[in-house]
């Protein structure tokens, strides 16, 4: 009797503490892999792993772009803004998109020109709230970028081949979001069954992420 109890006893042990690796391509509507797709994950157990999601990050304005050109970020993370290049760059970040005036919800800064054999100019902004922030250049019309501010520690973004691999995401109910910053309605979160088995999910976006400058 007491070797079944403890048979039991470690079954569920070993039960709530089991997880799978989960593995979500993200395709285009012409079915092609999207890179930098975002996707988080919320395990019904809540497991850290902060791992996943670096807790510093720079982005660097080089040659008219920002790089990277999504960066996610946890909630209160500190991100450095960074100009490499020879000429100012005056920088909007706006939960509401691209806009022509400033607002209230975001930040502004004008990061001067680098110059030669000095230190190039840069500004921290703290990301306290969850969402995405767009990035813009007043000077430069051209220039995108976005900032994803997690309130998951089980976020990443998807690779060149349009894959975001998870591994040892605790068993059960998980929802997933997926998003993208061409992706004009938020999709639906879904609901994932994690087990000890490997599971292979593909999203579909309804739109063609915008081809990236070389």
């Amino acid at each position: 009797m007491k070797n079944a109890i403890a048979l039991i006893a470690a079954y569920a042990l070993y039960s709530s503490a089991s997880a799978g690796n989960v593995q979500i391509l993200v395709l285009d509507k012409e079915g092609k892999p999207v890179v930098d797709a975002v996707v988080v994950m919320y395990p019904g157990t809540a497991t850290p792993n902060p791992a996943l999601v670096p807790r510093t990050a720079t982005v660097v304005q080089e040659k008219m772009r920002f790089v990277p050109e999504v960066t996610v970020v946890t909630t209160g993370t500190s991100v450095r803004f960074t100009n490499q290049d020879r000429w100012d760059h005056h920088l909007r970040g706006s939960t509401a998109g691209l806009v022509a005036a400033p607002t209230t919800d975001g930040f502004e800064m004008r990061l001067a020109g680098k110059v030669d054999g000095k230190t190039a100019s840069s500004s921290d902004v703290t990301m306290d709230k969850p969402g995405a922030t767009f990035l813009s250049c007043h000077i430069h019309g051209s220039m995108r970028g976005t900032i994803f501010v997690t309130d998951s520690d089980w976020t990443l973004k998807t690779n060149a081949d349009g894959l975001a691999q998870f591994a040892n995401v605790p068993s059960g109910a998980v929802k997933m979001r997926v998003w993208h910053p061409d992706q004009l309605l938020d999709l639906a979160p879904q609901v994932l069954q994690v087990n000890d088995a490997a599971l292979n999910q593909t999203v579909k976006l309804s739109v063609v992420p915008r081809r990236r400058r070389i």
